[in-house]
């Protein structure tokens, strides 16, 4: 029996058109799934926008205010794909009005917003998904087995590096991303997220850390007209009030050391994310840009330990729902397809799979640690909300 879930898109800028395609492809890959999604609204305040995705996708309706998908009881799902200062009040409102909630990273901007929407879901009983998709890479779920076997040894230190192009030119417009209010902190909310839910996806909680942050690019463009995203702009400069890099020294729970390193005006790098993690008999090795290939090392040589190459296939994570054998590229939306499914199957099985609500507020609380150790230059323990 298969039942159908009715689901809605809040904000359907880039992120919004990748959870709206991945919704589609889920029953193509997991066709066993008992759940299958139904568009029924997207919500966007753009003009226009929602009308062109309802062509393009199929939405049975849409609207510029999504306070109509609270209230409609025949959608029981929302991914929640707006700018990171709507993230709580929509967050909650949907929990509140008994929606599951599929939200993007860092679910508000800060700690504080994370676990109100964590709150809310808790109370009304729905299930989340949130947006932290490398985990999903069938060799980033390897490395995390091999590391739990001991096959690494005891982990000594991690390394994760989440470089990236997307805010290098000057001329890039001065949008919310730049902003404190509407925008939170800036590559800490945007790739440090990302890199503090890997590390700890492999390694455990983080207790406690000192950080450096830095603005390169301190004016831009004031956006004009319909200028947006990553655009240029030729406006009137303003301040940009967030930071563009962070150098994050990382002691976690376990006793492992670690380093995160993220910055979104890398000239020359192109989603550079990846990590390294080092162990007392050997290593793993992850590269996003050659997503299914892991390094490792692993022997009783100790010195001059070769690193092999594992081509994942079938057998790693979910990446039989995609392929047939090994060394065929996946890529990032089908991370997102694995996103989605796990987020419909913890709604089919009320049981959770995946990351969710409970991630974010570890990984947002993370975040605020890093700039408190910023402003402090002090090493600062990790409180996570209670």
């Amino acid at each position: 029996m298969v039942d159908t879930l009715g689901v809605a898109v809040v904000g359907f800028g880039w992120m919004g058109r990748v959870h709206t395609q991945a919704y589609a492809r889920v029953p193509h890959h997991y066709p066993q799934l008992s759940l299958r999604p139904r568009l029924l609204t997207v919500a966007e305040e753009v003009p226009g926008r929602a009308e062109e995705a309802a062509a393009q996708f199929g939405f049975a309706s849409t609207t510029r205010d999504w306070r109509e998908v609270a209230a409609d009881p025949s959608v029981r799902a929302v991914s929640i794909t707006a700018p990171n200062f709507l993230h709580r009040e929509i967050g909650v409102a949907m929990a509140e009005a008994g929606k599951h909630i599929w939200i993007e990273k860092p679910v508000g901007l800060t700690a504080e917003d994370a676990r109100a929407v964590a709150d809310a879901a808790a109370a009304a009983g729905v299930h989340s998904a949130v947006g932290f998709n490398y985990r999903n890479a069938p060799a980033v779920e390897t490395a995390r087995e091999l590391i739990a076997s001991g096959e690494i040894g005891t982990v000594t230190h991690v390394r994760v590096r989440l470089f990236s192009d997307y805010a290098a030119h000057p001329q890039g417009a001065l949008t919310w991303r730049y902003e404190r209010e509407r925008g939170g902190s800036g590559v800490l909310g945007d790739l440090a997220s990302h890199g503090v839910d890997l590390a700890r996806f492999l390694l455990g909680d983080i207790a406690s850390l000192t950080a450096d942050t830095a603005i390169f690019v301190p004016e831009r463009a004031r956006p004009t007209g319909a200028t947006a995203g990553h655009s240029l702009a030729t406006g009137e400069l303003g301040p940009v009030e967030n930071e563009d890099y962070v150098n994050c020294l990382l002691r976690f729970a376990s006793g492992a050391r670690g380093v995160l390193e993220a910055c979104r005006v890398s000239v020359g790098e192109q989603n550079n994310y990846g990590f390294e993690v080092h162990g007392t008999k050997g290593a793993v090795f992850w590269d996003f840009r050659r997503m299914g290939e892991l390094g490792i090392s692993r022997g009783t040589s100790y010195q001059d330990q070769p690193v092999s190459t594992l081509y994942v296939g079938p057998a790693q994570g979910e990446y039989g729902a995609f392929q047939p054998g090994a060394a065929t590229s996946m890529g990032y939306d089908d991370l997102k397809v694995i996103e989605a499914y796990r987020f419909l199957r913890s709604i089919a099985e009320g049981t959770p799979h995946g990351a969710t609500l409970a991630d974010a507020v570890h990984s947002a609380a993370v975040l605020d640690a890093m700039s408190r150790s910023a402003e402090s230059g002090s090493w600062v323990d990790v409180e996570v909300p209670a």
